[in-house]
Formats: C-alpha cells, structure tokens, sequence
C-alpha cells in the first residue's frame, strides 16, 4: 500500500475496485472499444445488449444484474467494509442486508428517473475502464425522490508521474441518440472547463471529496485527499477528465415475437456507430472539450423507457 502520504500507484487504486469484470459480458457484449475521433481526445466504447441461446436480448437480466450490485455503487466502502466485518465476527448477513436496504431505498421512483444509467456508468467506470469510484453520491442525498446536485460520479485514475486523473461522471438516457449526446456533453462540460474557482460547478464535489473521499483504506484515502486540500500542493497535481455513459434507442433489436442474431446487431451497431461519432465530434466541438480526455460509452437499448421501466421494476420501485 501507500509508503508516502503523497504517493498513490495504479495498483493502490486497483484494489479498491468492485465486483468481476468477467459478469459484464453476461450482459453487455462489446462491440468496440478506443475509438478514435481526429481533433479530440475522445474514447468511445460501444456495447450492445447480449442475444441469448433463444434469439432474446434480456434487457430485465442486465436490470437485476445491476440491482445486485446495489450495495457497491450506494454505500461507502469503508461503511460496508465494517458491515461485512460485524458480520463475520457474529456469523451473520444481518448487517450487510440492512445495507442492502439502505442501498435501494436511497434511489428514486421518479418514472423518468436517470438514476439506473448512472449506476451503470458506475459498473462500466469500474469494471471495464478499472477506474474506482471514490465519491458515493448517493450517500449525499437527503431524500429519495430528489436528484443529488452534481456529476453523476466521480472516478480516480493515476498517471505514471502521480497525477490525479480525476474523473467526472455523466450519463444519460433518451430516446434518440442525438439527445442522448448532446444533453450528457453540455452537462459534462462545466466540470472539465471551468477555471477552478468557488463558484466553479465542480467545487461542491472537490469540497465533498476533500471530506468523504473513500478507498476503504485510511491511509490510502488520506493518500488521496491531499489532492484536494487547497493547502497541499497536491492540489496542483489534478488532471479533469470525464467519463460518460449515453444510451438510447436503436432500430437493430429483435421485435416482438423476432428471433436476433449477435453478429446481426454487431454489424448494424458499427455502422451506426460512424453516424454516433460525427454527433460526438460536432458537440465536443460545441462544448470545447477537444482537448479533454473523455471516455465515452455508447449503448444503443431496445428502448430507453424499456430499460428505465425494468431498472425500477428490479429495484422494487415500480410493480
């Protein structure tokens, strides 16, 4: 772990990743990953939902899927970390299932509810990507049917010279895609660009995160609030990237009653995909984010209001 209060590695952060990456391509098969747009320092990552042995995408399996991993995304780690110990010591599931609870009452169940996208920002940022989360935004909210004011996230990457990739997150979920991007880039930009100020978007969050920041290590944790201690010069050693989630309806899925075939939906995804990328291109533009690193997920659903309806139905939010 962390010799110097100052020195965070790749390998410190990686241990405070959650769950198995190996369970994503349960669900969500991957179509491409670190695509290039000329002028940007853009990566987008396009996946699809999976076809089973049936000809059937599952867009309810990925819901409950995501609802399993609940705790990991809602309750701080060092919170759940005593839960799992308490347990242990009294051979028990008591504490970590009062959790469980305490996870799933903190979301919403708003019908346009945006909070089932960013939670699956959240197993992408982890578990594909290898970038832990390190603010618990749901930990914040005071009430379970409003919105937390700020990212939608906030993801911690390290440079090979000890620079904190500090990662801003934000996802959203419309029925075209054009939406999808325009609205996640605009909401996106004011926490990249902004000149670092008191009355920046982003200094709510860097305040949060000088309190609440959390790897479940305290001398790791501690590590890292140095960079956001405006007395340290750790403070200096910040670098704004983001890490955005868009998705949205798409054509190419199985209908009612139709059987899909993988290689179909993958073929129809990449060339759909140049037409996604020249939306991004121009609102990147738009947005002067051409110089920011952004990691970017595409994923086109059989339909947005279809993936909201059954993250609220697996959460227990909607009969």
């Amino acid at each position: 772990m962390v010799d110097n209060i100052s020195d965070i590695t790749a390998d410190d952060l990686a241990s405070a990743l959650t769950g198995d990456p190996g369970t994503l391509d349960v669900h969500l098969a991957l179509i491409e990953r670190d695509v290039l747009i000329d002028g940007h320092l853009v990566k987008i990552h396009c996946h699809c939902l999976t076809v089973d042995g049936n000809g059937k995408v599952q867009p309810r399996r990925l819901a409950e899927f995501m609802r399993n991993a609940v705790a990991d995304y809602a309750i701080p780690r060092t919170k759940l970390a005593k839960a799992k110990e308490r347990d242990r010591k009294y051979n028990s599931t008591e504490a970590v299932v009062g959790l469980l609870e305490e996870a799933r009452r903190s979301f919403t169940d708003l019908a346009k509810t945006g909070e089932g996208g960013e939670m699956l920002l959240f197993l992408l940022a982890e578990r594909f990507l290898g970038l832990p989360q390190i603010l618990c935004k749901m930990d914040l909210k005071t009430d379970a049917r409003l919105h937390y004011h700020g990212a939608d996230g906030v993801y911690a990457g390290i440079t090979d010279d000890g620079f904190l990739k500090l990662y801003w997150g934000e996802s959203k979920i419309y029925k075209t895609a054009s939406e999808a991007i325009k609205e996640c880039l605009a909401s996106l930009s004011p926490f990249l660009i902004e000149p670092d100020h008191e009355e920046a978007e982003r200094e709510r969050d860097l305040i949060l995160l000088s309190d609440k920041a959390d790897l479940n290590d305290p001398k790791l944790t501690d590590a890292l609030k140095r960079y956001f201690d405006k007395n340290s010069v750790m403070s200096n050693r910040k670098r704004y990237c983001g890490v955005a989630l868009v998705g949205f309806d798409a054509a190419f899925y199985p209908g009612e009653g139709a059987k899909g075939v993988a290689d179909d939906i993958a073929v129809a995804a990449r060339t759909e995909l140049e037409k996604w990328k020249e939306r991004v291109s121009s609102r990147l533009t738009e947005e002067k984010l051409e110089q920011i690193e952004i990691e970017l997920f595409c994923l086109p659903l059989p339909s947005a209001d279809g993936f909201r309806d059954a993250f609220l139905s697996a959460m227990g939010l909607k009969l």
